[in-house]
C-alpha cells in the first residue's frame, strides 16, 4: 500500500492525546491523566523519491477534555475533570495554540518516518523530533515525551508544592487507515 500523498487528520479519523504523571510529596493524592485534544488539524505531506514531506499540526489548547485519572487518593468526577479543563486553559496553555510545523521528514526502517520540527506551545517554540510508525493496515502513531518545562511551562502544583504534574508529558497521535485527500 503507497501512503504517498496528502493526508489530513483531525478528531474525525484520529486521536491526539496528553498523558500526565504526578510528582511530589503527596504524588499518591493526585492522578494521571490521560487527556483528548477535541479541536485541531494535522497535514501530513508524503513525496515518494525526491518529492518533498512535510509534516504540520494545530490544537486548539481550548479543547482539552479529561478522559481518565488513575491512581489517587478519590475518584476523579466530572467537577474534578472540568476544573482541570479550566486551569490547564486559563493557568497553563493560557488559551494560545499549540502548532507544529516539521522541518525534517525522513523515511527510516520499512514502515517508520522520522520527524523533526518545531513545536510552539504558549508562545514559546523548541525543536522535536519522534517517530511516525505505520502499520500493515495503513493506521499510524507517533508519540513524544515532552518536558513543559522547555517550553516555559511551569508544572502545575498543588498542596504548596507538595502534589505536582510531572514536568515530562507524553504526547500521542493515533489514526486508523490513511487516505487520501
Amino acid at each position: 500500500m503507497s501512503i504517498q500523498g496528502t493526508h489530513r487528520l483531525g478528531p474525525d479519523n484520529a486521536r491526539l492525546s496528553v498523558r500526565t504523571g504526578r510528582s511530589g510529596a503527596a504524588a499518591r493524592a493526585g492522578h494521571d491523566l490521560l487527556i483528548e485534544v477535541t479541536s485541531w488539524e494535522a497535514t501530513l505531506e508524503l513525496g515518494g523519491g525526491s518529492a518533498p514531506s512535510s509534516v504540520s499540526l494545530r490544537a486548539d489548547s481550548s479543547s482539552m477534555a479529561v478522559l481518565e485519572g488513575t491512581g489517587g487518593m478519590t475518584e476523579l468526577g466530572a467537577d474534578d475533570k472540568a476544573s482541570i479543563v479550566k486551569t490547564i486553559d486559563e493557568e497553563i496553555l493560557r488559551g494560545a495554540a499549540i502548532e507544529f510545523h516539521s522541518t525534517e521528514v525522513l523515511a527510516g526502517e520499512p514502515g517508520q518516518i522520522g520527524v523533526s520540527g518545531e513545536l510552539t506551545i504558549a508562545g514559546a517554540s523548541a525543536p522535536i523530533s519522534f517517530e511516525v510508525a505505520l502499520d500493515a493496515g495503513g493506521g499510524l502513531r507517533a508519540s513524544a515525551v515532552l518536558r513543559q518545562s522547555d517550553w516555559g511551562i511551569k508544572p502545575y502544583s498543588t498542596l504548596f508544592g507538595a502534589l505536582k504534574v510531572a514536568d515530562e508529558v507524553e504526547v500521542s497521535l493515533d489514526a486508523g487507515p490513511l487516505a487520501l485527500g
